[in-house]
């Protein structure tokens, strides 16, 4: 089985590197996102709950992640329906691009633990947690001022008790957003924000 899987995954990500760029997991401008500036690049309806947040589940908190994946393939493990992982957002390193995958009002599959999943926005950030050159000065303000606009939107204090790390969640085995993540230079651009 886990042989099936590791072929399968190989398969994906080889198929989706012959695509052109332009083919690939594409953001797109939509007004059906729900932060300004967000661009929708939907996560397949396989790999998050419909939800009707916050009336059902009350958000009190974001969690922050690092995708050990590029942008692109970040995207592309959310539209495929047999990833059963997701996230709201992912933001690009490079320019700080951010990518609405999953409405608020749903509830994404990123936290690997359920009450964390049903109670968060989850925003995945490009690179990996051993590389901290990923973590841009564009990307870390760009992140700042979506969590800011979520932060001020679900009434939560801008503080490291209600944005966390997801290795902060409880039962998780995940690093990320591991040991390079500037947390207070984070905080303070989403106070700023």
């Amino acid at each position: 089985m886990q042989r099936r899987r590791i072929l399968q995954s190989a398969a994906v990500t080889a198929t989706a590197a012959l695509l052109p760029a332009s083919a690939r997991a594409v953001a797109v401008p939509t007004a059906d996102t729900d932060h300004p500036g967000a661009q929708w690049a939907p996560a397949s309806s396989s790999n998050y709950t419909v939800a009707s947040r916050p009336s059902d589940h009350p958000v009190d908190r974001v969690i922050i992640h690092v995708a050990q994946q590029t942008f692109t393939e970040t995207i592309g493990i959310f539209q495929n329906p047999a990833g059963k992982v997701s996230a709201h957002y992912v933001v690009r390193s490079g320019d700080g691009l951010v990518a609405q995958c999953v409405r608020e009002r749903n509830v994404a599959w990123h936290a690997g633990n359920w009450d964390y999943n049903t109670r968060s926005i989850g925003i995945e950030h490009e690179g990996w947690v051993d590389q901290p050159s990923y973590f841009t000065h564009t990307m870390y303000e760009r992140s700042a001022r979506l969590t800011a606009d979520i932060c001020d939107r679900y009434g939560l204090t801008k503080d490291r008790a209600h944005i966390i790390g997801h290795h902060e969640v409880p039962g998780s085995d995940h690093t990320d957003p591991g040991p390079h993540w500037d947390w207070v230079r984070y905080i303070r651009l989403v106070n700023l924000a």
